[in-house]
């Protein structure tokens, strides 16, 4: 067995004293810095001091800790403001010690195909996944859309062979049907009107997944005089304006990204965030 990393550990004093002791008790994003103050590790946390002081306490984290050697911050008036900043600040950065969120790739829907009656995975580089509203659903890669897939066709007992997801033989039941999981559309069982009035209503289900809005929205969030709003076009973090500026202009490209969909579509849902809609401005007009 290796060794236990605690034997090993010592407190990192090599980190700026001063630095740690101007950390508030409030949400926000914070770096660990190298010498050269470039960022070697990137988080967020409802109370930053708390968040800091337990990584200088964690053995784990060792290498990350001789690595740095002071810690800055940024407020934000909540925890969505905490979660956006900090996924958008580890794509454009990469510092080293963050494995997760570096990346915004390709993400994936459901497509369904009126004619064929079939429904296929499609990726947002063929296709705009916020937007369509026969796109149903966003998952993080072609498999994960295909499984996606899968476990709907077992959770509503509708038939794959129908679906394109396994091979159909005229007039014999598919496998699910013949250990009683589908409904028996395949062998006239079911009928078809019947089959996709059920496949419909099972994709309306994810239908909420796909961007609610008509255009872009801003998210609220106000603690202790700080007012910030997030602005969210189309599964896509643009920025933050402070205090009660309503009009944007976007500067970077709308790129749907998996990570701020898992932020937000849960609570956008529940109805649990502060939401007003945003004005774009060009960005020549004044």
């Amino acid at each position: 067995m290796p060794p236990s990393p605690t034997g090993n550990f010592d407190y990192p004093e090599h980190i700026e004293r001063d630095s740690i002791d101007a950390l508030p008790c409030k949400p926000g994003v914070y770096y660990f810095l190298d010498r050269h103050r470039v960022p070697v590790y990137i988080g967020k946390s409802i109370n930053i001091r708390a968040r800091i002081l337990s990584h200088l306490r964690c053995p784990q984290e060792a290498a990350m800790l001789q690595e740095a050697h002071s810690v800055e911050f940024e407020r934000t008036a909540g925890e969505v403001g905490a979660l956006l900043r900090e996924s958008q600040l580890i794509k454009q950065l990469q510092p080293r010690f963050n494995v997760l969120l570096r990346g915004v790739g390709e993400v994936f829907s459901l497509r369904f195909v009126e004619d064929s009656l079939l429904v296929q995975p499609v990726g947002s580089y063929e296709s705009d996944v916020s937007e369509q509203s026969t796109l149903y659903g966003l998952f993080a890669s072609r498999s994960a859309a295909q499984e996606g897939l899968r476990a709907l066709v077992r959770r509503h007992r509708l038939c794959p062979a129908l679906l394109g997801l396994e091979t159909a033989t005229r007039g014999r039941a598919c496998f699910a049907c013949q250990i009683g999981h589908c409904n028996g559309a395949c062998i006239g069982k079911e009928p078809p009107h019947v089959h996709q009035a059920r496949l419909r209503e099972a994709l309306e289900q994810l239908q909420a997944e796909v961007w609610p809005y008509v255009g872009p929205v801003g998210i609220v969030e106000e603690d202790d005089g700080l007012r910030q709003v997030h602005i969210v076009d189309h599964w896509s973090y643009r920025g933050t304006l402070q205090g009660r500026r309503s009009r944007f202009t976007p500067n970077t490209k709308r790129v749907v990204d998996i990570d701020v969909y898992k932020i937000l579509s849960q609570p956008m849902q529940n109805g649990e965030l502060k939401i007003t809609p945003m004005t774009p401005r060009s960005a020549t007009s004044r």
